[in-house]
C-alpha cells in the first residue's frame, strides 16, 4: 500500500487489524462495500461488547462520531442527563471504547467576583471526547445508522453517504498523525516538544497546538485535500490566531498534496511545510 492507501484503511477499520483477514482493494469504496454491505454481521460482530449497539450507548457513541466531541453537546445529541450521561462516559472510558482529550483553554473567570459579558455567561468549556479504535468512529459514524438496510442486504443510501462524508474520517486520523510527526521532528532537535495536539477555544478550532521546551508556541493546520495548499490558508490560520488572542512564534502547515510555490518560497523559521512524505517518520 501507499502512505495515502494506508491512512484510508486504517481510518475505516483501525484496531481491528488483528480480527480480520484484510484483502487489498484498488478501489476503497469496493473496499467498503465488500466488508460492510456483503459481509455486514461479519464486521458488526466486531463491535464489541454488543450493548454498544443499543440504547443509550449507541446515542452517545454516535453523537461522538457525527460531531465535534465536546462533552456536554455530546450528552445533549444523545438526549442524556449530565447524571446519566457522565456515568455511562466513565464506563466507556474505562473500558477503552473512548478517551478524553482535555481542553487547554483556560478559565474565562480570572478570578470568582469577575463578571463576564452577557454573551459570555452560558459557554461551557468543555473537554473532547475522542474514539481509542478509528474503526468504532465509523462504525458509529456512519454504519449504525443504516443498520436496518444493511442487514437486509441494502448498501444504496448508506454508500452514498459515506461517498459525500468520508473524508471527515481520514481528516482526523491525518490530524492525529500530524500531531505525532510534529512531536518526533522536534524530539531529535535541542528543543523538543512540552506539549502538542488541537485546540479549541470559544472562537475557533485548530488542528495543532504545540510548546517547545524553548517556550515557542507553533499553531498549525492539517489539510487532507487533493489539491495544493495556497497562501491563503495560512492567512485564514492567522485570522483565527488573532480572533483567539493566539500569539504563535512558528506557524506550520500540513498538506497531503505539496504547497503553492508563493509558499514554498515564504518558508523560513517561522514557517514549517510538511507534505505527506514527512509522514514516513512515523513508520
Amino acid at each position: 500500500m501507499t502512505l495515502e492507501q494506508s491512512i484510508e484503511y486504517f481510518s475505516i477499520l483501525g484496531g481491528m487489524e488483528e480480527s480480520i483477514d484484510l484483502d487489498f482493494f484498488e478501489d476503497l469504496f469496493s473496499m467498503v462495500k465488500s466488508n460492510f454491505v456483503d459481509h455486514f454481521s461479519t464486521f458488526q460482530s466486531l463491535v464489541s461488547p454488543s450493548y454498544l449497539l443499543e440504547t443509550p450507548y449507541r446515542e452517545i457513541l454516535s453523537a461522538v462520531a457525527r460531531g465535534d466531541g465536546k462533552f456536554y453537546s455530546v450528552l445533549r445529541k444523545a438526549r442524556l442527563s449530565e447524571g446519566a450521561g457522565e456515568e455511562i462516559i466513565k464506563e466507556l472510558v474505562s473500558s477503552g471504547i473512548l478517551y478524553i482529550e482535555p481542553t487547554r483553554e483556560q478559565p474565562l473567570r480570572i478570578h470568582p467576583k469577575h463578571k463576564l459579558k452577557k454573551e459570555l455567561r452560558s459557554y461551557r468549556i468543555q473537554d473532547k471526547l475522542r474514539f481509542c479504535k478509528p474503526f468504532m468512529r465509523f462504525w458509529f459514524g456512519f454504519v449504525t445508522y443504516y443498520r436496518k438496510d444493511l442487514l437486509q442486504g441494502n448498501g444504496t443510501l448508506f454508500l452514498e453517504n459515506f461517498e459525500s462524508h468520508y473524508e471527515r474520517l481520514r481528516s482526523l486520523v491525518y490530524e492525529q498523525l500530524c500531531n505525532d510527526m510534529l512531536w518526533q521532528y522536534y524530539s531529535a532537535s535541542t528543543t523538543p516538544l512540552l506539549s502538542n495536539g488541537s485546540y479549541w477555544d470559544q472562537h475557533s478550532e485548530f488542528d495543532l497546538l504545540a510548546v517547545t521546551a524553548d517556550k515557542k508556541l507553533i499553531l498549525g493546520e492539517c489539510k487532507y485535500k487533493e489539491r495544493k495548499v495556497c497562501k491563503n490558508e495560512l492567512s485564514k490560520l492567522k485570522a483565527k490566531a488573532e480572533k483567539s488572542s493566539i500569539a504563535a512564534d512558528i506557524y506550520v502547515l500540513f498538506s497531503k498534496n505539496g504547497f503553492s510555490n508563493e509558499l514554498l518560497q515564504m518558508q523560513d523559521e517561522k514557517l514549517l511545510l510538511f507534505d505527506l512524505n514527512d509522514l514516513k517518520i512515523l513508520l
